[in-house]
C-alpha cells in the first residue's frame, strides 16, 4: 500500500501487517475480557463503511456520534471516516437541546446513537433536525418494541454493507485510498464558557500529528495497551486512542462500563494514561486510605521508605545521580511497598503518565515520581490536536507545562500571549469566518499561529510557564503584566501558607502580597526548632517564620517574569475571614473588601517601609471579641 496520510490508511497498514495473528483491542463483557483481532476489525469497519455509503453517506458528510467508548464505536469512526465522512462527537450527557445545536450547526446528515437513552433524546428533538436521515444504534436493549424507520441498527447496517462488499469487493480499500492528510477527520466543539459552542475542525493530518508528537516523547509499542475511558467527544481520546491505534499499533481496552474503569485499569495495567489533577488527588486519597487500612507490617514499610522515595524524585528532579546507598535503598523499597502500590493502582507497568487541566501539586508531583509513577504535565487545547507541551523524563518543573513537543513551535506576544504554531494547529472553526480570523494568524512565512488566549512566559530552559487568562492579567504602571492567580496559587503549594492575596494594578509599579500562614504546619514546625510562640499574632511575626515564607515566595518568583515578581510581602496578623466577608464560603477571595479593609498596609509595601502599626478588631472562635494592637514586618525581596 501506499505511503499512509489518514487514519484509516494508517488502519489498513495494520490489517495488512497483522491480520488474525494479533489482538488489536478486548472489551470485558459479563466479566469476561473478549479479545479482537486486526482481521475481526477490518470486517466490521469495511461492512459498517460500505453499509453507509448504500445509505447514501457522501464523503465530506458530517456524522453525529455519542455513546459510551466500545468496540462498535470505534469501528463506526474509522468506518465513516473511510468513506470520507467526517466525525462530529457529543457527550453522552449533553441534553437534547445541546444535541439539536450540535447535530444543526454541524449539517449532520446521520447520528450514531449507542442505546435507547440516546436514541430517545434524538426522537424527541426530530422535528428540530429534519436533515437527519437516520439514527444508527447499536445497544438493542429496551429498543425491541420501537417502531421507527428512522432509527436503523448497527447490525443492519453492516449487512447491508456485506451486500455491498459482495458486488464490489474493492470498493472499501478503493474508498480509503482517495483519503488525502488534509481531508477533514472531525469536528470537536469547545465547551462554549463564553458563547455557544464553537466546532474545531480537524485534519487526518493534525489528528496523526498529534499523536506523533506524544509518540516521539513516549515511545509506544504495538504491545502496549491502552485503556480507553476518556469521553470521545473530547480531544484526548481519539488522538490519545483511536490515532495511536492506527499509527503505533497499540492495543485499545475498553472497560466494562463507566463505573468499572478503575478495576478495568488494575486488570489491564497500561503503559500510559491520562487523568485530569482531580482524578490523580483521587489516586492520593486512595493510597491514604489503601495503606491506613493496610496491616501494621506494610504500614511501617511505607512510613520508612515513602521518605527514601521522595530524596530519590527529589535527586532526580534536581537531574542529579542517586548515590549508591540511595539506590540500594531505594530498590527495597521498590520491593517491599512501591511495586505493589502501583500494581493496586494499576499503574504496575506504566512507563508516562500525564496530567492536564489545572496544575497539579508539587507535593502531588513529588508523591507520584517517590511512587515510581513518571507523570508528566501536558499543555494544549481542542485547537491543537490536544497537546503542545509536554514534560520529558527526568526534566519535571512543578511550576511549568513542560518545552513544546516535537515540531511545535511557541512564542510569546508582546502582550504576553501563548502563541501556538505546528503540524498540529486546526483548520479553523466551522462556519465561524470571523472567530477563526481572531485566533489564527499568518505569519511572513506563511506559518499559521494558534492565539492561545492564555499569558505566560518561556524560562531559560525552554519551558512554557502557563500564567492565566490573558483578560485575568493585571497590568502594573509600567505597563508590565502578571497574573495574580498564578503567584497565589504556587504560593500556597507551600504547606506554611494557608491564604494570600497578590497586590497590583495601574497605580503600582510591582507586585507584592498579603500572606496568611497555616498556623497549624508553621507551628509543628516552630516547635520542632524551639521557636517559642503565643498566638497566631505573634507566631506570624516571628523572623524564622519570615525567613520561611521568603523562601516560599523566592521559589515561586523563580518561575516568574521579572515583572511579575513579588516585591514586598508582610504576614498578616490574621487570617482572612469569611464571617467578615473577606472570603466566600468556597474561600474564594473578595478582592475589593480586602483592597479597602488592607489598604493601609497595601500602601506601606508600596511606600518601601519597613514595618507597620496595626490595630483591628478581632473575633474569636468562642464568640469573644478582641483587639490586635501589634506591629507587622513588612519583608522586602529586591530584584530576586
Amino acid at each position: 500500500m501506499a505511503e499512509s496520510h489518514t487514519i484509516p490508511q494508517y488502519f489498513l497498514q495494520r490489517v495488512q501487517k497483522h491480520g488474525r495473528e494479533k489482538t488489536a483491542l478486548r472489551q470485558k463483557e459479563f466479566g469476561i475480557w473478549r479479545e479482537f483481532s486486526w482481521m475481526d476489525s477490518y470486517e466490521n469497519v469495511k461492512s459498517f463503511a460500505l453499509g453507509l455509503i448504500s445509505l447514501g453517506v457522501q464523503r465530506q458528510d458530517k456524522i453525529c456520534t455519542v455513546g459510551d467508548n466500545d468496540r462498535q464505536y470505534l469501528w463506526a469512526y474509522l468506518g465513516l471516516q473511510a468513506v470520507g465522512a467526517i466525525q462530529v462527537g457529543l457527550f453522552t450527557d449533553a441534553t437534547p437541546a445541546e444535541m439539536a445545536y450540535i447535530v444543526n450547526h454541524s449539517d449532520a446528515t446521520f447520528v450514531l446513537a449507542k442505546d435507547q437513552e440516546q436514541c430517545d433524546k434524538l426522537l424527541e428533538i426530530r422535528s428540530q433536525i429534519p436533515q437527519i436521515k437516520r439514527v444508527i444504534y447499536w445497544d438493542e436493549r429496551g429498543l425491541w418494541g420501537y417502531q421507527e424507520d428512522w432509527l436503523i441498527s448497527y447490525d443492519q447496517v453492516l449487512d447491508i454493507g456485506r451486500q455491498v462488499d459482495a458486488k464490489e469487493p474493492d470498493r472499501f480499500d478503493t474508498e480509503v485510498a482517495l483519503g488525502h492528510a488534509d481531508d477533514l477527520a472531525m469536528f470537536c466543539y469547545t465547551s462554549g464558557t463564553t458563547g455557544l459552542p464553537k466546532a474545531v475542525m480537524l485534519s487526518h493530518g493534525n489528528m496523526l500529528s498529534g499523536t506523533s508528537v506524544y509518540h516521539q516523547v513516549d515511545h509506544r509499542y504495538e504491545t502496549d495497551n491502552h485503556i480507553s475511558f476518556l469521553p470521545m467527544g473530547w480531544i484526548a481520546e481519539p488522538v490519545l486512542g483511536i490515532a495511536a491505534h492506527v499509527f503505533s499499533g497499540v492495543i485499545l481496552n475498553f472497560p466494562e462500563a463507566p463505573e468499572t474503569v478503575r478495576e478495568n485499569i488494575r486488570e489491564i495495567a497500561p503503559e500510559t494514561l491520562l487523568y485530569n489533577s482531580r482524578l490523580w488527588d483521587s489516586v492520593v486519597a486512595t493510597v491514604q486510605i489503601r495503606i491506613n487500612d493496610a496491616t501494621w507490617i506494610n504500614r511501617k514499610f511505607y512510613k520508612i521508605f515513602l521518605p527514601v522515595g521522595y530524596r530519590m524524585a527529589d535527586t532526580r528532579f534536581a537531574k542529579e545521580s542517586p548515590g549508591l546507598g540511595l539506590r540500594l535503598y531505594y530498590a527495597l523499597g521498590e520491593w517491599l511497598i512501591f511495586r505493589p502500590l502501583r500494581d493496586q493502582l494499576g499503574l504496575s507497568t506504566i512507563r508516562a503518565a500525564y496530567t492536564a487541566g489545572a496544575a497539579l501539586s508539587p507535593d502531588a508531583m513529588r508523591f507520584f515520581h517517590a511512587l515510581g509513577i513518571n507523570l508528566k504535565q501536558i499543555y494544549g487545547s481542542t485547537e491543537v490536536t490536544g497537546g503542545a507541551t509536554i514534560h520529558r523524563d527526568n526534566d519535571i518543573k512543578f511550576a511549568s507545562v513542560g518545552p513544546p513537543a516535537p515540531g511545535i513551535e511557541i512564542r510569546i506576544s508582546k502582550e504576553g500571549e501563548i502563541q501556538i504554531a505546528g503540524p498540529t494547529v486546526m483548520q479553523g472553526y466551522y462556519k465561524n469566518a470571523e472567530a477563526t480570523a481572531e485566533t489564527l494568524l499568518t505569519d511572513e512565512d506563511g506559518r499559521r499561529w494558534l492565539r492561545t488566549g492564555d499569558a505566560g512566559h518561556i524560562d531559560d530552559d525552554g519551558h512554557v510557564i502557563y500564567l492565566d487568562r490573558v483578560k485575568e492579567m493585571i497590568t502594573l504602571a509600567n505597563g508590565e503584566r502578571f497574573s495574580p492567580q498564578f503567584i497565589e496559587g504556587r504560593l500556597k503549594f507551600s504547606p506554611y501558607i494557608r491564604d494570600v492575596m497578590t497586590v497590583g494594578g495601574e497605580s503600582r509599579d510591582r507586585a507584592t502580597a498579603l500572606v496568611i500562614i497555616d498556623f497549624e504546619n508553621v507551628g509543628r514546625w516552630a516547635e520542632k526548632r524551639g521557636i517559642g510562640f503565643t498566638t497566631f499574632v505573634d507566631l506570624s511575626q516571628k523572623p524564622e517564620v519570615y525567613g520561611l515564607v521568603e523562601q516560599a515566595v523566592r521559589e515561586v518568583n523563580a518561575s516568574l517574569p521579572p515583572a511579575g515578581r513579588v516585591r514586598h510581602f508582610v504576614l498578616m496578623h490574621k487570617e482572612f475571614d469569611a464571617d467578615e466577608s473577606e472570603m466566600t464560603r468556597t474561600r474564594k477571595l473578595r478582592r475589593n473588601v480586602l483592597y479597602e479593609r488592607y489598604q493601609e498596609i497595601i500602601d506601606a509595601m508600596y511606600d518601601s517601609k519597613e514595618d507597620i502599626r496595626v490595630r483591628a478588631p478581632v473575633r474569636y472562635q468562642d464568640g469573644r471579641e478582641g483587639v490586635i494592637d501589634t506591629t507587622v514586618r513588612i519583608a522586602s525581596l529586591g530584584d530576586s
